[in-house]
């Protein structure tokens, strides 16, 4: 380990992140958050196990941290999709885009922030507070834009925070499947989701497939004036 000078007074904030992007870095070359050490941090950063644990009571503290700061910068990413001009189901797509993007640029964190736990920590309030939100917002102005029928949103919320899950968790654990181009087919699979609830609302309450079948052979007969 090279040892760093002693840092001047007041530059502890400074030391704090130099470990959290340290711990990241691990996070990212190993893959697992086993493989991540207390030592291996001090050793990338050119500190004594006691300089970190002044920041972070353990290791478990210090992982926790990393993944909040992770998904901060996923809320920022979600924040930023989205052209002001686009329908508002569009940005509501473009979100979700975001969201799959940052887990497949950050594999590792994301594998952490989403693993079961027993009970809820930063991490949790980071994705309640920020890409939740974000979710949450879209897919209210769907609603005020008269795409979705007016309600609480927590519903749809969930069930598109699951399709963009599903599809970036997927797309982390099998690369080899044969997805093809894989922002088409994030795409395809956030636009199937977002689209759906659109149509179902138009349909009815949880209509039955069946339903669905003969709603779209009247538009299609409608369409075609037959």
């Amino acid at each position: 380990m090279i040892r760093r000078p002693r840092s001047p007074r007041g530059s502890g904030a400074q030391l704090r992140t130099e470990i959290l992007d340290a711990t990241a870095e691990l996070l990212a070359s190993t893959g697992h958050v086993d493989a991540v050490s207390i030592r291996e941090v001090g050793k990338l950063v050119g500190v004594s196990a006691p300089s970190i644990y002044r920041h972070f009571a353990d290791k478990d503290e210090l992982i926790d941290a990393v993944v909040a700061q992770a998904f901060e910068d996923l809320a920022d990413a979600m924040c930023a999709a989205g052209d002001p001009n686009m329908s508002a189901i569009s940005r509501l797509r473009e979100k979700g885009l975001a969201y799959v993007r940052y887990a497949l640029e950050h594999p590792a964190q994301y594998r952490v922030a989403t693993a079961p736990a027993e009970q809820g920590g930063a991490v949790d309030r980071v994705l309640s507070s920020g890409a939740f939100q974000h979710f949450t917002g879209a897919v209210r102005e769907c609603m005020d834009e008269g795409t979705m029928t007016q309600g609480d949103p927590t519903p749809i919320v969930l069930e598109l925070w699951a399709a963009a899950h599903g599809i970036a968790s997927l797309l982390i654990a099998k690369p080899f499947l044969p997805w093809g181009e894989v922002e088409a087919t994030a795409n395809r699979v956030l636009s199937a989701a977002c689209v759906g609830h659109a149509v179902l609302d138009l349909i009815g309450v949880d209509p039955e497939p069946d339903v669905v079948t003969e709603w779209l052979d009247r538009v299609k007969r409608e369409q075609s004036g037959t």
